[in-house]
C-alpha cells in the first residue's frame, strides 16, 4: 500500500503540474504581439485550469510527504523532475519578471547602462513585454546575474521565446543546485534529508515560481545554499565566494556571509582567532565582489540601484499599514526596518541556541515580512535555511501551511485579481479538491476490499 500511495501521489502531482501548464496557455504571462499566443489566450478557461492544477499539486505534495517519510534523496529528485517537466514547457507563469531579465540582457548587449535606464530606453518588441510600472525602473540585480543575462540574450536575436527558455534553464540550474546541496545542509543540522527536500524543493511554491516563473531567485538561493554547505564542510573561502556570487544576483543573500563567519568562528578557540576568521570572510567577500564586478563589466551602479523595489505601489505590510492608517509611508517603512533590526538582534543574542542556519532563515523571513516589497517567492529565501535546520514539527507545519496558501495568491498572468477572476480561481481550486478527494477515495483500503469482494 505504501508504494501504491507514493506512486499515486507522484502521478497526481504530475497531473496538477500539467494542468497548471495547460491553463497557462490561456491565462499565463503570455508575450504580447505574438499571434500564436493571442490565438490561445482564453483567460476564463485558463484560470479554472491553472487553479485546478494548483489545488491538485498542493494536495499531492502534502500526501506525498505523508507517505514517503524517510525516503531516499534519489526518490525526491526523481519526483522533482516529474513535477517540474510540464512547467518547463509552459509559458511564463505568475509573473512577467522573466521579460525584464531579457530586456536588461539585451540592453547590456546594446551598450546601455541598466543601472541608469529602464526598459523604455530600449523600446521595441522586447521592452513591450515589461509592465508599465517597471518601464522606467533601472535594474536592481547584481553584476553576476546581469553578466549571465547578457550571455543568455547574445545569441537569441529577436527570438523572445528562445530567451525565455534559456532564462528558465538558468533558474532550473539554480533549483538543481539547491536540490543537490539540500541533503548536505540537513544532515549537518540533524534533519532528515528527505524531509528537507520535500519542504524546500518539492514545495509547489518553489516549483511554480522557480520553474514556471523562471525567477532569478532560484539562482540566488541555489548559490546561497551551496555556500552554506561549503561552510559547514570547513571550506569557508569557497563558501564566501559562492555566497558573494549569490549576493551579486540578488542582495539579500549577503546575510549568508554573517552565517559563514559564525560557522567558521564557532570552530576556533579563543577570541582573536574568531575575529581573524570574521575579518577573513570580509576581506574575501570584498575581493570576490571586485573580481566579479570587473569581469561582468557593469560597474558598481548596482549599489545605488538597491532601492529599486521600494515603491508605494508595491504590495508590502508597511504600504498596507500606511494606507489603512492614512499615515506616511516613510514612517511605516522605518518601523519595518526597526522590526527587522529587533529580530536580527534577538537572533544574534540566541545564536548559540538557534544555530547559524536557523537564525539566517528567521532574519530572511523578517526582511520579507517587514520589507518594502512582498512577493510570494521571496518567502523561499528564508524557507530554505529553515527547512534545513528547523527541527520542531510545528515550525515545519507552519512553513508548509504558509507555502500552500501563498501558492494561491498570485494570478497566472501576474496581475491583480478582480471579482470575476477571483470567482473563477475559486471554482478551479474547488474542482481540483474534488478530483483529489476522488483519487484518495478510490485508493483507500476500504474501496480495495469492496472491489475485491465482487
Amino acid at each position: 500500500m505504501f508504494r501504491d500511495h507514493a506512486v499515486l501521489a507522484r502521478a497526481t502531482g504530475f497531473a496538477g503540474s500539467g494542468l497548471v501548464a495547460l491553463g497557462g496557455l490561456g491565462a499565463g504571462a503570455l508575450p504580447v504581439g505574438v499571434p500564436f499566443f493571442a490565438g490561445l489566450k482564453h483567460v476564463r478557461i485558463g484560470l479554472v485550469g491553472v487553479y485546478s492544477g494548483l489545488a491538485l499539486l498542493v494536495l499531492a505534495w502534502w500526501w506525498y510527504g505523508r507517505v514517503t517519510r524517510h525516503s531516499r534523496a534519489e526518490q525526491e529528485w526523481s519526483t522533482l523532475a516529474l513535477w517540474s517537466a510540464p512547467l518547463l514547457v509552459a509559458p511564463p507563469l505568475f509573473s512577467r519578471d522573466v521579460y525584464s531579465y531579457l530586456v536588461q540582457g539585451v540592453m547590456l548587449g546594446d551598450g546601455y547602462d541598466v543601472y541608469r535606464a529602464g526598459p523604455s530606453a530600449l523600446g521595441g518588441f522586447f521592452a513591450a513585454q515589461v509592465p508599465e510600472i517597471w518601464q522606467h525602473t533601472p535594474s536592481p540585480y547584481g553584476p553576476v546575474f546581469l553578466f549571465l543575462a547578457d550571455m543568455m540574450t547574445a545569441p537569441i536575436g529577436e527570438h523572445l521565446l528562445t530567451g525565455v527558455i534559456l532564462m528558465r534553464l538558468l533558474a532550473v540550474a539554480g533549483l538543481a543546485l539547491l536540490a543537490y546541496v539540500m541533503p548536505m545542509l540537513a544532515r549537518q543540522a540533524g534533519i532528515d534529508p528527505a524531509s528537507a527536500l520535500w519542504l524546500a524543493v518539492l514545495n509547489p511554491l518553489v516549483l511554480i515560481h522557480f520553474v514556471g516563473g523562471a525567477h532569478n531567485d532560484a539562482l540566488m538561493v541555489g548559490l546561497l545554499a551551496a555556500g552554506l554547505a561549503a561552510a559547514l564542510r570547513d571550506r569557508p573561502i569557497v563558501a564566501t565566494v559562492l555566497v558573494v556570487g549569490a549576493t551579486l544576483v540578488k542582495a539579500p543573500a549577503g546575510l549568508g556571509l554573517v552565517a559563514i563567519a559564525v560557522i567558521w568562528a564557532a570552530r576556533l578557540p579563543g577570541r582573536w582567532p574568531r575575529l581573524r576568521a570574521s575579518a577573513a570572510v570580509g576581506v574575501t567577500a570584498a575581493a570576490a565582489t571586485a573580481v566579479f564586478t570587473v569581469v561582468a563589466g557593469t560597474g558598481y551602479g548596482w549599489v545605488s540601484a538597491l532601492d529599486t523595489p521600494i515603491s508605494p505601489q508595491n504590495l508590502s505590510l508597511t504600504n498596507v499599514l500606511a494606507r489603512v492608517t492614512e499615515g506616511g509611508v516613510g514612517f511605516w517603512r522605518w518601523l519595518g526596518v526597526l522590526a527587522v533590526l529587533v529580530v536580527a538582534g534577538l537572533v544574534w543574542t540566541y545564536r548559540s541556541r538557534l544555530g547559524p542556519l536557523y537564525g539566517l532563515g528567521i532574519v530572511l523571513v523578517a526582511i520579507v515580512a517587514f520589507g518594502p516589497a512582498l512577493r510570494p517567492w521571496y518567502v523561499i529565501w528564508g524557507l530554505v535555511p529553515l527547512a534545513a535546520a528547523a527541527g520542531q514539527h510545528w515550525v515545519r507545519h507552519l512553513l508548509a501551511g504558509a507555502c500552500a496558501v501563498l501558492v494561491l495568491v498570485v494570478l497566472p498572468d501576474g496581475f491583480a485579481a478582480d471579482a470575476e477572476r477571483f470567482l473563477l480561481a475559486t471554482v478551479g481550486a474547488l474542482l481540483g479538491v474534488a478530483v483529489f478527494a476522488g483519487v484518495r477515495l478510490a485508493s483507500s483500503p476500504a474501496v480495495y476490499r469492496v472491489a475485491a469482494s465482487r
